[in-house]
């Protein structure tokens, strides 16, 4: 199992069925899928989410993994053109089966075809958009609040407020109302509120990915509030008698995907440790 990448020890989860995730992973690898967020979980949180960038050791480590699985899906709140961009996904040695499950599932960018397949926009998301800064005006919250475009979803970020979580606690009903009359919903996140259309999340975008390419175990891992329901879809899948495993990208922001998981990790250089460990595991080491 030793390499000279393998300088992670492979851990052990805490869990009895995380244990039994893991052994049917390590196993069976080529009918394995590893489902990964994004922001939190391959790239750092940062104040503006346009400089998040994938951990420099990702790329390298799912290029040793990802030949050796059924399949690596990042399955991410962002634009699935953004994603791929800013993990440096495109054209990377190893990835080309990789697919990026965008704005949580909506969009689908796949290695093979480098194109992205979405439905049309919610008219919903535009009207929101435009009514936005007015709200934020309302309730005393434009300083150091921040909205962000994402196409099919926009969200408004309280990190560069003077007072973050206060800011965030503020919003929450107002945005909470005005995505309602427009027919969107509200997904928290860490230090920021997502509007956008009803009906997709990670859970079902993973359980959709999970079915559709026969997976037999599956790994996910996550950091904010958006992947509990891909936790959710992974326990339903072990209830199933497919063999799961849950990560959490370790974070102090969100404590409750800390105790629902299975293995805590330290943050997204945990989350390439397990990777890379995974990829001596299972007989990638020899890669580059």
């Amino acid at each position: 199992m030793g390499s000279a990448m393998g300088s992670h020890p492979l851990p052990v989860p805490t869990t009895a069925a995380g244990r039994e995730g893991l052994a049917a992973l390590l196993e069976r690898p080529g009918r394995a899928v590893v489902g990964l967020d994004f922001d939190g979980t391959l790239a750092e949180i940062v104040p503006d989410p346009d400089q998040a960038r994938a951990h420099p050791g990702a790329v390298p480590a799912l290029s040793r993994l990802a030949p050796r699985l059924r399949s690596v899906a990042v399955v991410t709140g962002r634009p699935a053109e953004v994603a791929v961009r800013y993990g440096g996904f495109a054209g990377a040695e190893g990835l080309d089966g990789l697919v990026v499950l965008g704005l949580y599932g909506a969009e689908r960018w796949d290695a093979v075809s480098g194109a992205v397949q979405a439905p049309e926009p919610h008219p919903g998301v535009a009207a929101v958009q435009a009514d936005l800064p007015a709200v934020l005006e309302e309730y005393g919250a434009a300083q150091g609040t921040w909205i962000e475009d994402k196409g099919r979803a926009v969200a408004v970020h309280t990190r560069r407020a003077e007072d973050p979580q206060a800011t965030f606690e503020l919003l929450r009903a107002p945005l909470h109302a005005l995505a309602e009359r427009q027919g969107l919903i509200v997904e928290p996140g860490r230090l920021v509120l997502e509007l956008r259309p009803p009906g997709m999340d990670k859970g079902v975008a993973l359980t959709e990915y999970a079915r559709r390419t026969g997976a037999e175990a599956v790994l996910y891992a996550g950091d904010d509030l958006g992947d509990l329901a891909a936790f959710a879809a992974v326990e339903r899948l072990r209830e199933e008698g497919v063999p799961g495993v849950l990560v959490c990208s370790g974070s102090t922001e969100v404590t409750e995907l800390a105790q629902r998981a299975d293995l805590v990790v330290d943050g997204p250089a945990g989350v390439v440790g397990l990777l890379s460990s995974l990829a001596d595991a299972v007989g990638g080491a020899h890669a580059s």
